[in-house]
C-alpha cells in the first residue's frame, strides 16, 4: 500500500515529468519556428539579390537609378526607371480590346513588336502616346548586357539611362511568365519585350528592354510585347558585337539608334 509520503513524491515526479515534456515541446516548437523564419529570410535575401541584380533595367529619371545603371552589379539586370513624376499619365485612348504593333526602325535593322492592349492597356497606351509625338525618334539603345542577363535596353531620350517621360505607369501582366521559382525568378524568353523600372512597383516610364536570349529575372518587369523573328535576329547581331570596351554590361559596340518609332493598330 502506498503511504502519503510516497504518494506525494509520485505526484511531484509526475508533475516534474509533465513540466519537462511541456518544456521540450516548447523548445521543439521554437526550433521549428526559427527554422521557418530563417528559411523565409533566406528566400527574401535571395529574391533581394536577384532584384538588385535586375534593377540594372532602369528607366531613369532619378539620380540614384542612373548611378545603379552606370555601375551594375553582377549578375546584371534591367535598369531603373523614373521615380519623379511631374506629368500625368497620358489619357487612355487606345482600344483595350485590340492588338497593336510597335515598329522600331533602327540603323541595325527593323524591329516589330506585337502588343496586346487587353493585357497591358496602360503600357500600350503610353507607348502609343509617346510614339505619336516622335518621342523615340533619334534615340539610342544605350545599354547592352551579355553576362547574367541578355538584354538590349532602349527608350531613353537622353541616351544614358537617366531619361524618361516625366510620368510613371502601373505594372501590368506580371503573372504572364508563370510562378516564380525557388530563387524568386521567372524566365523572360528570348523575344520578350518588357518595361524597365526603378526596382519599385509601378515606376515604369519610357525605357524598355529587348530580351535576345532566355533570361531569369524577378517577375517585377511588365512583359508587354514580343519581337518578330527579324527583330530578334537584329538584336542578336548587336549582342554578338559585344559591349564597348569589352565589358559584359554597357553601351553596345554596335551603336543602335532608333531612327523612327511608331505604334499602330495591328
Amino acid at each position: 500500500m502506498v503511504n502519503s509520503d510516497q504518494r506525494r513524491r509520485q505526484l511531484a515526479r509526475e508533475k516534474f515529468e509533465r513540466q519537462q515534456q511541456r518544456r521540450e515541446a516548447a523548445r521543439k516548437k521554437a526550433k521549428r519556428r526559427n527554422a521557418i523564419i530563417a528559411a523565409a529570410l533566406a528566400v527574401v535575401v535571395a529574391a533581394g539579390a536577384a532584384a538588385y541584380a535586375s534593377v540594372g533595367l532602369s528607366d531613369g529619371d532619378s539620380k540614384s537609378e542612373a548611378g545603379a545603371e552606370a555601375t551594375p552589379s553582377a549578375p546584371p539586370s534591367p535598369s531603373p526607371s523614373p521615380t519623379e513624376s511631374s506629368a500625368p499619365e497620358p489619357k487612355m485612348t487606345v482600344d483595350k480590346t485590340a492588338k497593336y504593333t510597335m515598329a522600331l526602325k533602327t540603323n541595325e535593322g527593323d524591329i516589330s513588336i506585337a502588343m496586346d492592349a487587353a493585357k497591358t492597356p496602360h503600357t500600350v497606351n503610353s507607348f502609343k502616346a509617346l510614339a505619336d509625338k516622335g518621342y523615340f525618334d533619334g534615340t539610342k539603345c544605350h545599354r547592352l548586357t551579355t553576362e547574367g542577363i541578355f538584354v538590349l535596353q532602349c527608350g531613353d531620350p537622353k541616351g544614358d539611362g537617366s531619361g524618361g517621360p516625366g510620368y510613371t505607369i502601373p505594372d501590368e501582366n506580371l503573372t504572364a511568365l508563370g510562378k516564380a521559382a525557388g530563387d524568386g525568378t521567372v524566365t523572360f524568353k528570348a523575344g520578350t519585350v518588357a518595361m524597365a523600372n526603378t526596382g519599385q512597383p509601378h515606376t515604369g516610364g519610357s525605357q524598355f528592354f529587348l530580351v535576345y536570349k532566355d533570361t531569369k529575372l524577378p517577375p517585377t518587369y511588365t512583359p508587354f510585347g514580343t519581337m518578330d523573328a527579324d527583330g530578334l535576329k537584329a538584336v542578336k547581331a548587336v549582342a554578338a558585337g559585344g559591349v564597348a570596351g569589352g565589358a559584359g554590361d554597357g553601351a553596345p559596340k554596335k551603336a543602335v539608334t532608333v531612327e523612327k518609332g511608331t505604334v499602330d493598330k495591328a
